[in-house]
């Protein structure tokens, strides 16, 4: 028995290895590996039950995550997508390589709405990539690689659901971190708009008919509810009318009233649909915050966060080579594991580290939620390329091909927003949250 005390830490985490190899959700994994050491080190599970409670169920900034997931889930069964689509064909079809520009404007603006990749995949992006593929019009694999690498706009622009998993537990702003994410979402959707229209001209991709202007103010007031949902959200929350959770709340009743009156497209069958898929994601999201808590609790128990920042301190990094190796470690890390689990288990143990070499907690938030992006799309583990291979029936061999261009330009744009921090930090800063 004195064996299984002393080694409690190293035998917990050859159990989560087990586990997760085995094929047991990683939330659970946790839980059953992270109990299992609170009984084998004799430390007090009243307690760490008490730490779980606390932080999952009674933190007010938690409450955002199932609403934003329902206003999404509303989103889409309401086929509000249908008319940014259209909205979005109308302002860009006309650019060379027009309907990937619409792919990744119409991203942009459903991300105003969702904070979710995997919702735009699913969403919009299953429409927008029929289209590009109808006819041979585009090859299948580089629509299906820019649907998935304009998807991760979603979670960088606000609202983002793993930017309020990092406020859960950094205690950053939320507001910060969502106005911090607005310079990077903008600079990606420009330079990947300028990557596809030279590789329209070098390629020869089609470019869409005209709008006639006459049909525009049509287009655009059928559109203008949804468009005006992150305008709703974001003035809201910046001018102090309602917190960021609050806005989770009111993006939900606002997608419920457009979908349901405004657009009369959700039926009671539909909206039973979305409570049930919003209950399901909400419990597997539950369950890997309460394996996270638990697992985070250990942790701090057992020094780990210390022990890491004595390691970095004994390599005398500086502020810059603590993030580049950070980087990279996420990099590689993201391509293995989910963005919950690395957000919300590995995290932590780097941010009393990042906080003593005097890096900006916000800005340290939004590098490593644009860095976590990278691996929904890096081969070969990539979700969001299986996600359009299951909905569109894309080969995943043929979006690998075409992935790693924009795999490039997410990587340049990363180490831009390492070294110059203003370019997260400028717009909290000028709305005085920072």
């Amino acid at each position: 028995m004195e064996f299984f005390t002393d080694n409690a830490l190293l035998l917990m985490i050859g159990l989560l290895i087990a586990t997760t190899v085995a094929g047991l959700p990683m939330g659970i994994a946790m839980i059953v590996s992270s109990v299992f050491y609170l009984l084998m080190a004799g430390r007090d599970v009243g307690l760490a039950a008490e730490n779980v409670l606390n932080g999952v169920f009674g933190n007010f900034v938690a409450l955002a995550v199932p609403l934003f997931i329902f206003a999404a889930n509303i989103m889409n069964a309401g086929k509000v997508s249908d008319r940014l689509l259209a909205f979005a064909l109308a302002l860009v079809g006309r650019v060379p390589g027009g309907l990937a520009q619409v792919n990744i404007l119409t991203s942009l603006i459903f991300s105003g709405m969702s904070g979710s990749a995997i919702s735009d995949a699913a969403g919009v992006g299953k429409v927008i990539t029929d289209m590009m593929t109808k006819d041979g019009r585009y090859p299948r694999g580089f629509a299906g690689a820019i649907t998935a690498t304009s998807a991760v706009i979603g979670p960088i622009f606000p609202p983002s659901i793993p930017m309020v998993f990092y406020a859960l537990i950094s205690s950053t702003s939320v507001g910060a971190l969502f106005l911090g994410g607005v310079v990077p979402a903008l600079l990606l959707v420009v330079v990947l708009g300028v990557a596809v229209m030279i590789m329209a001209k070098l390629r020869g991709f089609p470019v869409e008919e005209a709008i006639l202007w006459r049909a525009f103010p049509l287009i655009f007031l059928r559109a203008l509810p949804a468009l005006l949902m992150p305008v709703i959200l974001l003035g809201g929350i910046y001018s102090g009318v309602f917190t960021p959770t609050e806005a989770a709340a009111v993006s939900a009743f606002y997608a419920l009233l457009l979908a349901a009156f405004a657009y009369r497209v959700l039926g009671w069958l539909e909206f039973f649909e979305v409570v049930r898929a919003t209950v399901r994601t909400t419990a597997v999201v539950t369950i890997v915050l309460c394996g996270a808590f638990i697992f985070n609790y250990v942790i701090t128990v057992e020094r780990v966060p210390l022990q890491v920042f004595g390691l970095f301190e004994s390599m005398e990094l500086s502020t810059i080579e603590f993030l580049l190796l950070l980087n990279l470690l996420y990099l590689v890390m993201g391509c293995f594991l989910d963005v919950s689990t690395i957000m919300l288990v590995v995290t932590p143990l780097f941010i009393p580290t990042a906080a003593a070499l005097g890096i900006d907690l916000t800005h340290l938030g939004v590098v490593l939620v644009f860095n976590m992006m990278l691996g929904l799309i890096t081969p070969p583990y990539g979700i969001l390329l299986f996600i359009i291979k299951a909905l569109n029936g894309i080969p995943v061999g043929e979006m690998i091909r075409e992935v790693w261009i924009f795999l490039a330009i997410l990587i340049s744009i990363l180490m831009l927003l390492t070294f110059v921090p203003q370019l997260v930090l400028w717009l909290p800063t000028a709305a005085g949250m920072l």
